[in-house]
């Protein structure tokens, strides 16, 4: 993963704002990034019954894809994703989204605590107070992304 050093400098009176990058070599994590700042605010189109809402990644605790349709888990609503989970997860990924599962994507700034469990399978206790298992295939990459 690229690691980002901020500067913050105040302009003089007479310069408008603006922003530099410095790189060795533009990755698209890098790219992605920029793209995203540059539109401003990240959000996710969301169906529930006949209305499509606008929601922030951020409300989201995890990504669930089941019979050929993606479901977006919230506090108190689950909306429906015309995208494909492989898409959210790319699309997401610069946002704090992780692969699981097969099937499960995870946003890892909801994960509250982590256990172990059977079959080198681990289960992640979400601020909601939900429960998800993380595939055994998924447990090391988990861990070295949260730095355990």
């Amino acid at each position: 993963m690229t690691t980002f050093k901020l500067i913050f400098e105040e302009p003089q009176p007479d310069e408008e704002c603006h922003i530099v990058v410095k790189c060795r070599s533009i990755d698209p994590e890098l790219l992605r990034a920029l793209e995203r700042f540059k539109d401003g605010d990240n959000v996710l189109a969301a169906y529930s019954e006949d209305k499509i809402y606008r929601i922030s990644p951020s409300d989201v605790f995890y990504i669930e894809a089941v019979d050929n349709k993606t479901f977006y888990y919230c506090q108190d609503e689950v909306y429906e994703s015309k995208l494909k989970l492989y898409e959210l997860e790319e699309l997401l990924q610069p946002d704090g989204f992780f692969r699981v599962s097969k099937s499960l994507i995870v946003n890892l700034g909801k994960i509250e605590a982590l256990a172990p469990a059977l079959a080198s399978r681990m289960e992640a206790t979400l601020t909601n107070g939900e429960r998800i298992m993380i595939s055994r295939k998924y447990v090391h990459d988990l861990k070295r992304r949260l730095g355990f």
